[in-house]
């Protein structure tokens, strides 16, 4: 790790390949709907920021292993925090899909 590593966001290439290692994980996406429809990551489920509220609803257990996204890793950082308050230990952000060079589903 070099000086300025603290300062570069996550690298989301490396967390989609976390989350694909874990056993029973869930990729979120917390873009709002039409900027999911535009593309995501596959295997992604939609839980915009705006309704993070609802998030019970996809994911029931708060044990369960979150990896969330957004575009850019600003609302992602958000959500990690308003996760952490409703009862999910698990959740790890991995940044922006801007800078993500895998498959795109539509």
């Amino acid at each position: 790790m070099g000086l300025f590593d603290i300062f570069r966001g996550a690298d989301i290439n490396e967390g989609v390949a976390h989350f694909q290692q874990t056993t029973g994980a869930q990729l979120i996406d917390v873009r709002e709907p039409n900027e999911f429809a535009d593309g995501h990551i596959p295997q992604s489920k939609n839980v915009p920021l705006s309704k993070l509220a609802t998030i019970e609803v996809v994911v029931p257990d708060k044990a369960t292993p979150l990896f969330i996204y957004c575009a850019s890793g600003a609302r992602s950082g958000r959500a990690l925090g308003e996760l952490k308050q409703l009862g999910y230990a698990n959740v790890t952000n991995i940044g922006g899909i801007a800078t993500y060079r895998g498959k795109i589903e539509r």
